[in-house]
């Protein structure tokens, strides 16, 4: 009798059964949240597809009415000769992008974290010369360091270390040293201010980092938990490739434009005003070099060009350079931020000037 009972209060708990036909509850709801979905997805459809119309029709007409003037434009010796500079310092700095790209992606999926805790000294103070006598090691420019030094960082490597492998790798490396012998025939204390001028700068800067620097001015690329499965090492590769050359491509190409419109702005005979006074050309020559450019790798070739200047200041020239120009504060604010961006060039152009000064004044 009391399992009946219990039986009984058991059913009576169970929720009713609809009737055949008709609908489980809730899913009017269901239906109508959908068809709301559907509504709200086919205006935001029907708002771009006008928007873009719009946007056609304005640019139509724009054509239309301002093609012939435009055309004249660009037929201009001043925009053809804007054109050739801006594609000469793309096509010089893509190949060593692709190549700090690859060394990045390379470094982000094949080698350990703990391979690099363990080359490099534990205290961020040592860290730092190691890692700036470890810049002699790769052949490149400034626009293959940055990728690099991001890739560094991700294996967890210490900011301040990472930042002085980004300045002296492009600075000191066998065929920047090379170049410069080659530019500066019987000149070998050249090579040697060359050589100690930008080491001591990135040194400074690595220091300077560690000491003054904030992690909120760093926006440090992403770090991977756990080193890539073997499995899925090359889709880490090839992803990290694709990212970090497109990201750091548009921005490169970004300060290459910038610099073609200074060099085409800026008529030579401003520059020449200041070669007769031999330390204001020092700061003068290296903002050229910043708004300039040059691949470190040709940039001793137009430094000896600069004959109407000091030895000192063409050693500011090529000091400079590869440490700060255009294109580089470009990546640099596009893989770090532009609160990193902003104050580490403005540094980085301070240390380096002074460094040349110091330099050229005790061996040129």
């Amino acid at each position: 009798m009391i399992e009946e009972s219990s039986g009984a209060a058991r059913l009576e708990q169970l929720p009713p059964r609809p009737a055949a036909g008709l609908p489980l509850p809730g899913a009017e709801v269901r239906v109508g949240a959908g068809a709301g979905r559907v509504l709200r997805l086919l205006i935001r459809v029907c708002g771009l597809t006008v928007l873009g119309g719009f946007a056609a029709l304005i640019i139509g007409v724009g054509t239309l009415l301002l093609g012939p003037f435009l055309v004249e434009w660009l037929d201009q010796p001043g925009f053809e000769a804007w054109r050739t500079v801006l594609v000469a310092v793309a096509i010089q700095g893509m190949p060593f992008l692709l190549l700090g790209t690859v060394v990045s992606a390379a470094i982000s999926a094949f080698v350990p974290a703990r391979l690099l805790t363990r080359v490099l000294p534990a205290n961020p103070v040592l860290a730092v010369p190691v890692a700036g006598a470890a810049g002699a090691l790769l052949p490149g420019c400034e626009c293959a360091s940055v990728p690099v030094a991001a890739g560094l960082m991700r294996r967890g490597v210490a900011p301040a270390a990472a930042l002085a492998f980004l300045l002296s790798a492009p600075a000191i490396n066998p065929v920047v040293l090379v170049a410069t012998s080659i530019a500066f025939p019987g000149r070998p204390e050249m090579v040697l201010a060359r050589l100690l001028a930008s080491l001591g700068a990135s040194l400074a800067m690595g220091w300077l980092w560690l000491r003054l620097g904030r992690p909120e001015w760093l926006r440090l690329p992403p770090s991977p938990a756990d080193d890539a499965e073997p499995g899925h090492r090359w889709d880490t590769f090839l992803s990290t490739l694709r990212h970090d050359f497109l990201h750091a491509g548009g921005f490169m190409v970004a300060g290459a434009a910038a610099a073609a419109t200074f060099n085409i702005a800026v008529p030579p005979s401003l520059l020449q005003l200041f070669s007769a006074h031999p330390w204001l050309s020092v700061p003068l020559l290296g903002a050229l070099a910043v708004v300039l450019s040059i691949c470190s790798e040709a940039d001793a070739f137009v430094a000896a060009s600069l004959s109407g200047f000091s030895m000192t200041a063409r050693l500011a020239f090529v000091v400079v350079g590869p440490t700060v120009d255009l294109k580089l504060i470009a990546l640099q604010a596009g893989t770090f931020g532009w609160a990193f961006a902003a104050r580490f060039s403005a540094a980085t152009f301070v240390i380096g000037v002074l460094c040349s000064a110091v330099v050229g004044g005790w061996l040129l």
